[in-house]
């Protein structure tokens, strides 16, 4: 019998046995459904977290202050620790200690490496801003920056224009608009915001410039914000707030020699001994995106464990449904084997089978996996993921399944009897 006709024969009982066909595809489906899920939004956020960090910059770094680490149960309460890292002691007390508006001050001052220094302190999460007229939910994001913020952090100008540094210094009551808040307060016109005053959580603002739109990050949007002097922030909205420094140096090969520098500076502006370890973190902006993308690898390698212990589960049943098919087809056999029908040709057909069974599973699993995946990468507000190079393996590990969950029973069917076979009730 040639190839073609057991292919034929093996996907007519294919689509013979309906119900039993239908449950070990939807098995094997829910497996590489779970792979392809997961890769799929893996790489969506990827892709996300490379346009959000290539904003900031390899040559860019924050300077922020380091958290109490909260410790739980019982422990040694010192005020003292000691470092492994060059006999330094810690005191505890110092940690979590916010960065005021006067040390980061003293530090853009004292800072005179060839870079550029911006201040920012986060204010709310849940501002109100109107216009007489309109005004927004409660979900707006308000920052206190000083003129150098935008810039180090990636935002452009819709409309209008930024700070003048003036106006930061004595606290002027001026904002930049977001443009989700903008267009929401002042449209179908929105350029007609810039001039005009809104209210910040009823305090009156008047509208130098419009930032224009970043589009939305793990389904928020990056453009509902205000954005006011630091000093204004002091004033209104909350005066304890900690700081945070952003650099963008000059030259990207002297990052590191930046870094060193603004660790020397910052110290005598924190009021630290030399016994002291520094109470504040600096983060490199690549390496949070480097952090990240770790995090992301080490997702890919759980998903693919998650769907491989899936697949064994499946190959196992795949594996029980066949050697179901093979007692129920004794008779069968062995009517095929006595006409002349070869061992080979059975056990070939039982393969077959198995193998149209785990691939038609692969391919459902692979194209659920691809559309519920993207649902997540539209909130997120990426384009279309196709993760070509797991659809590829997940098509060849289910058929790799397939056939090792169809060896043994089809082994086993032409090993039997044509004559034992036909007695077989």
């Amino acid at each position: 019998m040639r190839l073609t006709d057991v292919y034929s024969l093996a996907s007519r009982t294919v689509r013979g046995n309906k119900l039993r066909t239908g449950i070990t595809v939807a098995i094997i489906a829910m497996g590489i459904w779970a792979l392809i899920f997961i890769i799929t939004c893996i790489q969506a956020m990827s892709q996300k977290f490379t346009e959000s960090f290539s904003t900031m910059g390899a040559n860019g770094f924050t300077v922020r202050y380091k958290e109490r680490n909260v410790q739980f149960g019982g422990g040694n309460n010192n005020d003292l620790k000691v470092s492994k890292k060059g006999g330094r002691r810690q005191k505890k007390s110092s940690l979590g200690k916010p960065i005021t508006q006067e040390q980061a001050e003293g530090f853009a001052r004292a800072y005179h490496f060839p870079a550029s220094v911006g201040l920012s302190t986060f204010a709310s999460r849940n501002a109100i801003i109107n216009n007489g007229t309109r005004k927004t939910t409660p979900n707006v994001f308000l920052f206190g920056a000083d003129e150098n913020y935008t810039a180090l952090n990636g935002f452009t100008l819709h409309s209008g224009r930024n700070f003048g540094r003036q106006e930061v210094q004595s606290a002027q009551n001026v904002c930049l608009l977001g443009y989700d808040v903008a267009k929401r307060l002042f449209k179908p016109r929105m350029e007609s915001a810039v001039g005009a005053v809104v209210r910040v959580n009823g305090i009156p603002f008047r509208v130098v410039g419009i930032l224009g739109s970043r589009g939305s990050s793990f389904g928020f949007s990056r453009d509902n914000i205000v954005i006011v002097s630091y000093k204004a922030v002091r004033r209104y909205f909350d005066p304890n707030g900690s700081f945070a420094i952003g650099v963008l140096v000059n030259d990207l090969h002297q990052v590191e020699e930046a870094m060193g520098e603004a660790e020397g500076v910052f110290r005598p502006v924190r009021h630290l001994s030399t016994t002291e370890e520094s109470n504040f973190v600096i983060d490199r902006s690549d390496s949070i995106a480097e952090k990240a993308m770790n995090s992301l690898g080490f997702l890919t390698i759980s998903a693919t464990v998650i769907g491989i212990i899936t697949l064994i589960g499946a190959a196992i049943g795949l594996m029980n449904i066949m050697l179901v098919a093979v007692t129920e087809r004794t008779k069968e056999v062995g009517l095929v084997k006595a006409i002349g029908g070869k061992s080979r040709t059975v056990r070939m057909q039982f393969l077959f089978e198995s193998l149209i069974i785990s691939v038609l599973g692969a391919i459902f699993g692979i194209i659920i996996g691809i559309l519920t995946g993207n649902i997540v990468a539209i909130a997120m507000g990426t384009g279309f993921v196709v993760p070509w190079n797991w659809v590829l393996l997940g098509i060849i590990i289910c058929s790799g399944v397939g056939l090792l969950a169809g060896l043994y029973p089809a082994l086993k069917a032409g090993r039997l009897n044509p004559i034992e076979a036909l007695r077989y009730e």
